[in-house]
């Protein structure tokens, strides 16, 4: 079969949708981009607000449109948030949820069966048979070769998934379920096969990744681990040749404890870029939120991040317009969020999830008042940028480079520094960029006007050549 894929929302999503590509890849079918005429067409989806529910339901229609005859499939966090949504979603062919996302492939082949002895649909491709590579991937679920092209030079890993935080406004715990993590063994298998195709740099991702662990440890909260199994993980992926970074995903701030970070700066090949995650700056808005830490406490934490990691790359999430905001509680997240120095943040405008704590409170904020907020936020947070990007002025930064970019029509190699500031050298001879893609590189970066949103412009140091 031809299939084609599309993924909304988290990075969690982005890596289990390399992860069903695999799979299917290895049973014989054939991958399409999505704007390609498919025989199926799989949306991994996302639920996390009002927006990503429209663009999930926009997104499967668009498939219906692309080939009228193809098996539409809708998996994620938006088939799992209500039997409503998939009442709203007329016209999808198959809803698996994320629980059998594991076992899509075999799901989607005794679909596809089923409408070829009825008859129905465009599938003129012969049966796949289930070969020795087929079992292997069941047996195994690591990526492959193919899938990894995609993958480049950074690959998104999950080693966990599920929470058990239920923060007031999210319904993340109820589509995904309580944690799971997955074993040291098997994270390490793909860490392997991820550095002997190639790529330099592994993400670590989760739902709630702090908790890597607990469901498996005897342990009741991320708490009592005091950072393991995770530091313990962090070793061990460190330790796989071949990998020459290594990036966290979003952490809880209440990991952050001097212990955990004084390991962590050990190991040399973590990044220095944490995803600390906020959601307000005022303590009675955290504490509506049911996030379990003050904004002094989490001030704290970064703090310690500083105390052993020179100008790390801190960033964060923020929500404008939760349930009672008033204009002074904005106003101190405001003011928190300049007080803590990050380096970018995400502005979210609060969303209500039905079934979520929040959707019953009192005083929702209206649309009016979360853009104005919204967009004072982002204006604020785009000073921010500018400010931490100037800190690379006339210093010598390693870059991995990924690819080559047209920009003002000249062309530049790209990629990130370990604090995740995007890059360019000017291309002189492509044939010499190109193969300078997946490595890693001494770039000098002069003094320039920065723009927030664009990349920095170095030169390529000599001994980079």
């Amino acid at each position: 079969m031809k299939v084609a894929f599309l993924t909304l929302g988290c990075k969690v999503n982005f890596y289990e949708t390399e992860r069903m590509k695999a799979c299917f890849e290895a049973s014989g079918h054939r991958i399409m981009s999505f704007g390609e005429q498919a025989d199926v067409y799989i949306i991994n989806t996302c639920t996390v607000t009002n927006i990503a529910d429209r663009k999930s339901r926009k997104m499967l229609h668009r498939a219906k449109k692309n080939n009228p005859d193809a098996l539409v499939v809708a998996t994620g966090c938006y088939v799992d948030s209500s039997k409503e949504t998939q009442a709203e979603a007329s016209g999808i062919d198959l809803f698996v949820p994320n629980q059998e996302k594991e076992h899509i492939l075999e799901i989607v082949e005794a679909a596809v069966q089923e409408r070829r002895q009825a008859g129905e649909g465009g599938f003129r491709c012969e049966e796949a048979e289930c070969g020795p590579e087929k079992e292997a991937m069941k047996e195994n679920f690591l990526l492959s070769a193919e899938a990894l092209k995609e993958s480049r030079t950074r690959a998104f890993l999950k080693i966990q998934d599920g929470c058990n935080q239920f923060c007031t406004y999210c319904i993340i715990p109820y589509v995904r379920g309580p944690l799971k993590s997955r074993t040291e063994k098997e994270v390490l298998l793909e860490v392997e096969e991820l550095a002997g195709h190639g790529v330099l740099e592994v993400v670590l991702t989760g739902i709630h990744l702090s908790s890597y662990g607990v469901d498996w440890s005897g342990k009741k909260s991320f708490l009592e681990l005091e950072g393991r199994p995770l530091l313990d993980l962090l070793w061990k992926v460190s330790e796989v040749e071949g990998v020459e970074r290594i990036r966290l995903g979003s952490l809880e701030p209440r990991i952050i404890t001097e212990a955990f970070v004084q390991e962590l700066s050990r190991i040399k090949k973590v990044c220095p870029h944490f995803h600390l995650s906020l959601q307000s700056g005022c303590d009675t808005v955290l504490k509506r939120m049911n996030r379990h830490y003050t904004s002094g406490e989490y001030l704290e934490k970064t703090e310690l991040i500083k105390k052993y990691y020179a100008n790390p790359a801190l960033t964060t999430d923020i929500i404008v317009g939760f349930p009672g905001e008033t204009e002074e509680e904005f106003w101190k997240t405001v003011d928190f969020m300049q007080k803590a120095g990050f380096s970018k943040v995400h502005v979210f405008k609060y969303s209500r999830r039905r079934g979520t704590m929040a959707d019953a409170m009192p005083g929702q904020i209206t649309e009016d008042i979360k853009n104005e907020r919204s967009s004072l936020l982002m204006a604020k947070e785009k000073e921010m940028e500018i400010k931490y990007r100037k800190n690379f002025i006339n210093k010598e930064e390693k870059i991995l480079f990924e690819e080559i970019v047209l920009f003002e029509n000249e062309e530049y190699l790209t990629g990130y520094n370990e604090r995740y500031v995007r890059t360019g050298v000017k291309v002189q001879s492509r044939e010499q960029a190109e193969k300078m893609i997946n490595t890693i590189g001494r770039v000098f970066i002069p003094e320039q006007e920065i723009a927030a949103g664009e990349m920095l412009f170095g030169n390529l140091a000599a001994r980079s050549r």
